[in-house]
C-alpha cells in the first residue's frame, strides 16, 4: 500500500478533532510541509534496513516520511492525546511497520537493540539533554539527524576555539561527530516559531574510553571549565586539585596551559585532565 504524507490542512483538522493547540511548554511546533519531512528523512539516509527512533512525532508528518522510505519506526510521544491518535493516522495513510510508545524521552531507557538511527524534530526546550541522553543510553544508535533551534545546532557542532564552543559541544563529542546539515524555514511550522531552526547530523564514534567513571569525571571537568568561563583553567579547576597552584602544576604536567580557558580544549584534553582526578572525587 502506498504511504500518503500529511498536508497542512489535514494536520490542522486532526488537531481540531483532538481539541489540540500546540503547547509551548512541550516545545510543540509541528512541521506541516511534507517536502521538508521528506528532506529530513533523505538527509538522514534512512532506508529499508533501518530501525529509526523518532522523538516527539506529534501528528505524524515526519513519521510518515520515514516510513515512506521503508524504515521501521519507533515513535516516542509524551502527549497522551497524540500518542493515542498517531497509530490511527499512520494506518489511515498506508503505514504498518511502526510502534508508538507514550513516554517522556528524557526518562526513557528501554529501546530495541535493532534501533540504529535517531531522527527527530526535538522540542527546543529540552533538545540538548534529550540528544545527550540518547547518545549515552543507546550505543546501538549509530547516526541520525535532529532539528533544533539554530543557536543550539551551532553550539552542538562547534569546534574548540570557536565562539559557540561550550559544554554541549564537548559532551556530545564524547560520543559522536556532529555537523550542521541545513537550515529550515520558519514557515514550515505550525505555529510559526520565533526562532530559526537547523538540522544537525551526527555519526557515532568509538568513545575515548568505555569506563563510565571516566566519562562522569570528564563531564565534571567540562562543567567546571565552562561554568566559570571567564576564568583560566587553573582557577576554574582549582576545586578538583584542592588549590590553584596544584591545578597549575597538574595541567602543566600533561601539556595543557593553566592559563588557557575551557573553550580551547578538545574532548581529548578534557579526558586527559579527568584521568588526573582520584577515583571517587
Amino acid at each position: 500500500m502506498t504511504i500518503n504524507l500529511l498536508g497542512a490542512i489535514e494536520i490542522r483538522k486532526i488537531a481540531d478533532d483532538l481539541k489540540l493547540f500546540p503547547k509551548k511548554s512541550l516545545g510543540q511546533n509541528f512541521v506541516v510541509d511534507a517536502n521538508t519531512c521528506q528532506k529530513i528523512a533523505r538527509s538522514a539516509e534512512v532506508g529499508s534496513t533501518d530501525h529509526v527512533v523518532e522523538i516527539g512525532p506529534g501528528i505524524g508528518s515526519l513519521t510518515l516520511a520515514l516510513l515512506e522510505r521503508g524504515a521501521k519506526v519507533t515513535a516516542l510521544e509524551i502527549d497522551n492525546r497524540l500518542a493515542a491518535r498517531l497509530p490511527i493516522t499512520l494506518k489511515e495513510h498506508g503505514a504498518s511497520n511502526f510502534q508508538v510508545i507514550e513516554a517522556d524521552a528524557l526518562n526513557f531507557r528501554e529501546l530495541s537493540n535493532s534501533v540504529n538511527k535517531l531522527v527527530a524534530n526535538l522540542p527546543y526546550n529540552i533538545s540538548v539533554p534529550v540528544l545527550l541522553h540518547f547518545l549515552e543510553c543507546f550505543p546501538n544508535i549509530k547516526s541520525g539527524i535532529v532539528m533544533v533551534q539554530s543557536e543550539v545546532a551551532e553550539r552542538l557542532a562547534a569546534l574548540p576555539g570557536s565562539k559557540d564552543y561550550g559544554a554541549p559541544s564537548a559532551k556530545a563529542a564524547w560520543w559522536a561527530k556532529l555537523e550542521l546539515s541545513d537550515s529550515i524555514s520558519r514557515k514550515v511550522f505550525w505555529p510559526i516559531p520565533n526562532v530559526n531552526s537547523s538540522l544537525i547530523s551526527f555519526y557515532r564514534i568509538e568513545p575515548v574510553d568505555r569506563d563510565e567513571r571516566l566519562r562522569k569525571a570528564t563531564f565534571k571537568v567540562i562543567d567546571l571549565a565552562f561554568g566559570k568561563r571567564r576564568k583560566m583553567l587553573r582557577g576554574a579547576l582549582s576545586e578538583l586539585f584542592r588549590s590553584s597552584s596544584a591545578a597549575e602544576s597538574s595541567l602543566s604536567a600533561i601539556g595543557i596551559k593553566p592559563t588557557d580557558r575551557g573553550e580551547s580544549l578538545s574532548i581529548s584534553d578534557f579526558v586527559a585532565i579527568a584521568r588526573l582526578i582520584p577515583i571517587g572525587d
